[in-house]
């Protein structure tokens, strides 16, 4: 297995990275293949298709990643039916993620994303103002701040991989060193996940490597 090989090529214990099987835009038969097969924690980026999943497969008791861009009117949503959002990159859907969670849930696990490339196009947080918007996310009720997400600029340049890879490490060090505990890297997907897990990844986002690829 990738993730077990990349492990031990970094010298880390396998059982530190958690496979997060993205689903998105494949049907509930193939997340129930995939749950049959021993998987738990599956991803979505689409509020309403994700939504129709996790209501559809309840039965299973899987852990549901909400990992796409998040708008002010589909909070809601997510803040009901998902485990995890790992893409947080303002105060105001983090603030409506907390009123929105039902009280009786357990809290909301939360990453923050961060825009490690400097794409003007990419979602994320900027650097240099990740430290205010993690602290006041911190501070919010009904909510757990778990760590930070990146989605880098496709590259097949290994070094350039791990140094923005390193890059999320750091920041998030700098958060624990100032006063957070934050636990988690969302980094790594099908086409990078050896160099993320060589740089500290905890958790890996795959798709097409599980489900094959999107026609």
């Amino acid at each position: 297995m990738r993730i077990a090989r990349a492990a031990e090529a970094a010298g880390r214990n396998a059982a530190e990275v958690r496979l997060l099987a993205v689903s998105k835009t494949w049907p509930a038969d193939s997340v129930r293949e995939a749950a049959a097969a021993g998987q738990r924690a599956f991803g979505e980026n689409y509020v309403q298709e994700g939504a129709e999943k996790v209501d559809a497969l309840a039965a299973l008791g899987l852990e549901w990643h909400f990992i796409g861009p998040l708008q002010s009117n589909k909070t809601r949503l997510v803040a009901n039916r998902f485990a995890w959002v790992h893409s947080i990159d303002r105060l105001k859907i983090a603030e409506r993620l907390s009123a929105q969670r039902d009280a009786h849930l357990p809290p909301l696990e939360l990453c923050i994303q961060v825009n490690v490339s400097g794409e003007a196009s990419k979602s994320g947080v900027a650097p240099a103002e990740l430290p205010a918007l993690a602290h006041a996310v911190a501070g919010l009720p009904r909510l757990r701040l778990r760590g930070l997400m990146a989605i880098p600029e496709p590259t097949s340049d290994v070094a350039l991989q791990r140094a923005r890879f390193a890059a999320l490490r750091e920041l998030r060090d700098r958060l624990n060193a100032g006063g957070l505990a934050l636990d988690t890297l969302s980094m790594g997907m099908s086409d990078d996940l050896e160099a993320a897990i060589a740089e500290g990844s905890t958790m890996v986002r795959v798709g097409t490597a599980i489900f094959g690829s999107r026609s």
